[in-house]
């Protein structure tokens, strides 16, 4: 696919990280662009910065993301790209006992749930929703109608300690992305997945700079932490290169985790 002005895209998350990094890199190429994010105040910077559109969506919710398509369309039109970059994380051990206390404990199903909801089903229902509108739209030169991105991660193949739901949830975006690519070829819609390893984003940001140098120096090259127009830049290719289609692919500088 062809990137430029005639092009509509949604990418969830958009506000920061590797959405907003991707939001801006398809802006520069003339695409219009709609963000969907729960944070009004920086989406709304993002978007007027690069003359997109800001649209407040929390991705569990099925009347929030459809209100925010419905927005986004009105705005630019029926989307040819969706980027997933919307997601969340936290870190609780399956089952584990209080070292000062013996207390034993679970992972409570809810704060598992939790994680799923927004990073798999969140991830699911935007493609569903999306997909539905790209159908209805006149396929391009070779066939193409549109082309969608999701954001896994390398915990999806080797999380760490406490990452049982986070992995689980990502897993689950690699499992749906070559079905999905398969449920909509017949359509021209295109479906791929990014993992990537240790970004420089949001989830980092509170983190003190030498905690930040020490996880980059673990990366095997280049010994540091990816930057998010690198993600954006993968992204772009997933996007306009049309025989790339049911692929999850690690963006991760060769690293592989250790268990902690």
């Amino acid at each position: 696919m062809e990137l430029n002005s005639s092009i509509s895209a949604v990418v969830t998350g958009g506000a920061s990280g590797l959405g907003e990094a991707t939001a801006r890199a398809l802006a520069k190429r003339g695409v219009k662009v709609a963000l969907l994010d729960m944070n009004k105040t920086k989406g709304e910077a993002v978007a007027a910065e690069i003359g997109g559109v800001f649209c407040e969506a929390n991705v569990t919710k099925e009347d929030s993301v459809v209100a925010a398509f419905e927005k986004a369309r009105a705005a630019h039109g029926q989307e040819r790209i969706l980027v997933n970059c919307a997601g969340t994380g936290n870190a609780i051990k399956t089952a584990s006992r209080d070292k000062k206390t013996g207390e034993l404990r679970r992972f409570p199903s809810e704060a598992f749930d939790f994680i799923i909801q927004i990073n798999l089903v969140g991830t699911y229902r935007c493609i569903a929703i999306s997909a539905q509108g790209m159908l209805s739209l006149d396929p391009l030169a070779g066939g193409e109608r549109g082309a969608i991105v999701n954001t896994a991660s390398v915990a999806a193949q080797d999380g760490q300690v406490g990452q049982a739901a986070y992995s689980a949830s990502k897993g689950g975006v690699n499992a749906l992305t070559l079905v999905v690519a398969r449920d909509l070829a017949q359509e021209g819609i295109r479906c791929n997945t990014i993992m990537p390893g240790l970004f420089n984003t949001p989830l980092l940001a509170a983190a003190p700079e030498q905690v930040k140098q020490a996880l980059g120096a673990q990366v095997p090259f280049p010994p540091r932490l990816g930057n998010p127009p690198e993600y954006a830049s993968l992204a772009l290719e997933m996007l306009s290169n049309p025989y790339f289609n049911g692929e999850c692919v690690r963006l991760d500088g060769a690293i592989r985790m250790a268990p902690r």
